[in-house]
């Protein structure tokens, strides 16, 4: 489309001319470019730039510049270390009573938000984030510029580093951003934003509805009318996770084996009995149906064997490596982890916390998920790397965890299950006579932010996995908030707004 390619080479242009009028311009430039999901077509500057910015790191500005300049390189990959003295000196002196300025405030919001790019050993960065949170909260109702609240709020409920790029890239598209606003570039990236989120809905369209032809063909919603099917949520599971628009048959393919984890889960929760459930996992652990296996189980045994394999052989046509073995070994563990669940429930064993969480990794679908992207993006399969992944790496693990975790603390049982998968707030607190609801769930949180700070190492350079990999694993754990924060309802309004903003009319209900 030659007004998209001369917009893009109008915005190439001018983040050229950024680069040469100083740091600060060019790191709002290269956030805002981020911030509206349209980075991807500048890499190779954006890289240069922050390359640029490595080599100056310890170079003076004010807290703005100094933590924006932390977070930019930290969230693509770079190790850089903490400065936090200089950083601590200026929040107290801002926490010391007097009332914040303008450019206070722009500090205490990027340190807030590079707070959340903290990894295991980096306590006092997290320290200094809940100090800030609460200054900022508080200094809230001294803010008279609209513009600069909004931005706080913004901040304060939805961090940079734990949103998902294209939603948060739909708000940026309809608001005039404070942190860039008043640059010469703006309206080009608005422009070019706006544009870009048009043809990437098209898109989207167009993924959907080969996924809807796939599911009516392959008639599993009919015959196991017990089963969930709710092809939308995941389909937009790809969304979120391989976030590139250009990959579109590595979402298209990957929306196959999210459904069976749905499907299969059901499966062990809702309908088998534990004779069929052992059945089962011994015909998935084995890959051949057993004789007395119900019917049923025989569909979405088949089924379940024609997508791996057609999966197995795309991945071979278009990156020369046959991963069946791979894709069948993640299915058993799943199914494994699946039945031990099913034995606790129907023997009505109360496993210790930890014992369930560690199943429950496995049995949140994340893994199972996660091998099958890994394979379809094709960067870096070596055999080290699938042994590495076999393993369960903290880089999927973590997400994993996080889904499992921020899944028990949901306010709502899934939508059409009995309740039967236990949870770990459940056995925490049997395991700890007198401890709280209140105090379960505060320890909950506290191991949610552990794996946060797990998943951030993993990011970093140097790394096992590709960016690509590691990326879709960070966006598979910012997905949690949206498939599991029930409302009193028992309806997701914050994956409702992401569905329209990706799909739909792009004017998505605002939620508070």
């Amino acid at each position: 489309m030659v007004l998209h390619e001369n917009m893009l080479a109008e915005v190439k242009r001018q983040l050229g001319e950024a680069r040469g009028r100083g740091s600060m311009e060019v790191l709002a430039m290269v956030d805002a470019l981020q911030r509206l999901a349209i980075d991807r077509h500048f890499r190779n500057e954006v890289k240069a730039a922050l390359e640029e910015q490595c080599t100056m790191y310890s170079a003076c500005g004010d807290l703005h510049e100094q933590v924006l300049r932390f977070r930019m390189l930290r969230q693509e990959g770079y190790n850089v270390p903490l400065d936090i003295s200089r950083w601590f000196d200026i929040v107290e002196s801002v926490a010391c009573g007097r009332a914040p300025g303008r450019d206070d405030i722009l500090g205490l919001a990027s340190l807030h938000e590079a707070s959340h790019l903290c990894t295991e050993g980096e306590d006092i960065l997290e320290r200094v984030g809940e100090i800030v949170c609460q200054k900022l909260n508080v200094s809230l109702s001294m803010i008279t510029d609209h513009k600069l609240a909004k931005f706080v709020r913004d901040t304060l409920r939805n961090p940079v580093h734990k949103s998902i790029p294209r939603l948060a890239s739909s708000n940026n598209i309809r608001d005039d951003h404070l942190l860039w606003s008043n640059y010469g570039w703006n309206s080009a990236l608005q422009e070019l934003a706006l544009l870009d989120s048009s043809l990437v809905k098209f898109k989207y369209h167009e993924e959907f509805h080969q996924v809807t032809k796939w599911w009516n063909d392959l008639g599993l919603g009919k015959e196991l009318k017990f089963a969930r099917d709710n092809l939308l949520k995941w389909y937009m599971w790809t969304i979120v996770a391989i976030d590139n628009p250009n990959l579109s048959k590595e979402r298209v393919e990957l929306t196959k084996p999210i459904s069976f984890v749905y499907i299969i889960d059901d499966i062990f929760d809702v309908y088998g009995t534990l004779d069929e459930l052992v059945l089962f996992t011994d015909s998935i652990i084995g890959w051949s149906p057993h004789e007395n296996l119900p019917e049923y189980m025989k569909v979405c045994f088949q089924a379940l064997n024609n997508i791996t394999n057609e999966i197995s052989d795309e991945v071979y046509q278009r990156h020369g490596w046959n991963p069946l073995i791979s894709l069948r070994k993640s299915w058993a563990r799943l199914v494994e982890a699946f039945l031990v669940e099913a034995r606790w429930f129907t023997n009505g064993t109360c496993p210790a916390a930890d014992d369930y969480l560690q199943n429950a990794i496995v049995s949140s679908g994340v893994p199972v998920v996660l091998v099958h992207v890994f394979f379809l993006l094709g960067e870096g399969i070596t055999e080290k790397n699938i042994d590495i992944l076999d393993g369960l790496p903290g880089v999927v693990s973590s997400p994993a965890t996080i889904l499992r975790l921020w899944d028990d603390l949901g306010s709502a049982s899934d939508e059409d299950q009995d309740g039967n998968d236990g949870s770990y707030v459940e056995y925490y607190k049997k395991e700890h006579p007198g401890c709280t609801d209140a105090s379960a769930r505060a320890h909950v949180e506290g191991l949610i932010a552990k794996e946060w700070k797990k998943l951030n190492r993993e990011c970093l350079l140097p790394r096992e996995f590709p960016n690509s990999f590691c990326k879709a694993c960070l966006n598979a754990a910012r997905m949690v908030p949206l498939m599991y924060d029930y409302n009193e309802d028992h309806s997701l309004p914050l994956l409702k707004e992401h569905m329209d903003s990706m799909l739909f009319s792009g004017q998505a209900s605002r939620t508070s």
